[in-house]
């Protein structure tokens, strides 16, 4: 025990005595970058992924200085942000679109003592970590209540991007809905961008003229949800942020993307000199994943039900892809009670049974 209490006091006054030298050797501030890809008043992704900045500069004060740069294109234009972020004295960069997985793991390759965070990607360095959310958590809170709460039977899902991240949640909410209300009907619409809102509201609107009565969103903007609002009858979650200024209908819940506590810890890392590579994937458990208040929209009786579903993946209770489950050409995936495994999740690309259409290349 005497042992263990030495070593951990070593352990413990090295990180500190790292610390401090980081703290000398840069003035006693660290400077963290952040490239967006969207603007940070878009009201969804982009804009919970700057509360997250916010919330780095509110815990860590003037110890800390963060930057960012907005609306950068995934490619070649990534790339160069990402290299006049370094050469400006960044020590940690948090890069937050899927799009950006290769440009970050090239930047990182020149720049071997800056730190690199990538957010949704798989490609991993010394000095590059990746994060992401089990948004699919989300989605099956949110298909219980699209099944229970539509008329016409008809859900419409407007998709970014075909990519795993996004047919995982394309698939979870289908699955749920499925659950409550076997009669209903999925229709996805692809608008190739993460933020146009003209686009964006056009999708919604094509989902609404074929007669769906509930719209899903993978897309940054809130333009489906007036879309939604100008149409009437017609209910819509905020994704990525609350986007509660559309509630109580049509906005009758959303995914919130909680980042704060995770940038903090990141910086906090770098700061004190424990920074390692890593890969997190949290959920509603953890709490990197919220559920939007549920509005009064919604029957008593769904709310309950999606709130206990929502207690039941927090607690681990249940997971979202549980068998018996069939791939969309009816041939077997999830046995009775097996749970789908990280892997084949991270790599989904495949619709489920009962999906209609194809995935695009």
């Amino acid at each position: 025990m005497k042992r263990r209490t030495l070593l951990a006091a070593a352990a413990s006054a090295l990180a500190i005595t790292t610390g401090a030298s980081f703290a000398e050797s840069h003035g006693g501030t660290v400077k963290a970058g952040f490239i967006y890809v969207g603007p940070v008043g878009d009201g969804g992704w982009t804009y919970e992924h700057n509360q997250g900045r916010l919330a780095v500069e509110e815990e860590f004060g003037d110890a800390v200085e963060t930057v960012y740069q907005e609306n950068v294109p995934e490619g070649a234009d990534a790339e160069r942000a990402l290299t006049q972020m370094a050469l400006s004295g960044a020590d940690i960069i948090f890069t937050t679109s899927f799009g950006y997985m290769d440009p970050t793991i090239n930047v990182a390759a020149k720049f071997p003592d800056v730190k690199f965070e990538h957010a949704t990607g798989f490609k991993r360095a010394d000095n590059v970590s990746t994060y992401s959310a089990r948004f699919y958590e989300g989605r099956a809170v949110q298909g219980t209540i699209a099944g229970h709460m539509t008329k016409s039977n008809k859900i419409g899902y407007i998709g970014s991007f075909p990519i795993p991240e996004v047919i995982r949640g394309i698939n979870s909410a289908y699955i749920h809905a499925k659950k409550v209300n076997p009669d209903i009907e999925f229709s996805v619409v692809w608008a190739y961008t993460w933020f146009d809102p003209a686009k964006e509201a056009d999708a919604a609107q094509a989902l609404i003229e074929q007669g769906a009565d509930v719209i899903l969103q993978h897309t940054d903007s809130t333009a489906p949800q007036a879309a939604a609002q100008k149409a009437g009858n017609v209910i819509t979650f905020g994704q990525a942020s609350d986007m509660a200024e559309y509630a109580p209908q049509p906005r009758v819940s959303s995914i919130i993307d909680n980042w704060a506590p995770y940038y903090i810890e990141r910086v906090k890392a770098v700061m004190d000199g424990t920074w390692e590579s890593t890969d997190t994937w949290d959920g509603i458990g953890p709490g990197m994943v919220g559920i939007g208040e549920i509005s009064d929209a919604v029957p008593q009786d769904v709310k309950a039900a999606a709130l206990e579903l929502k207690s039941k993946i927090a607690s681990g209770e249940y997971h979202p892809f549980t068998g018996p489950l069939n791939k969309q050409d009816g041939s077997a995936w999830l046995a009775e009670g097996e749970v789908a495994d990280d892997g084949t999740l991270l790599g989904m690309n495949f619709y489920v049974e009962g999906l209609t259409g194809d995935i695009p290349n």
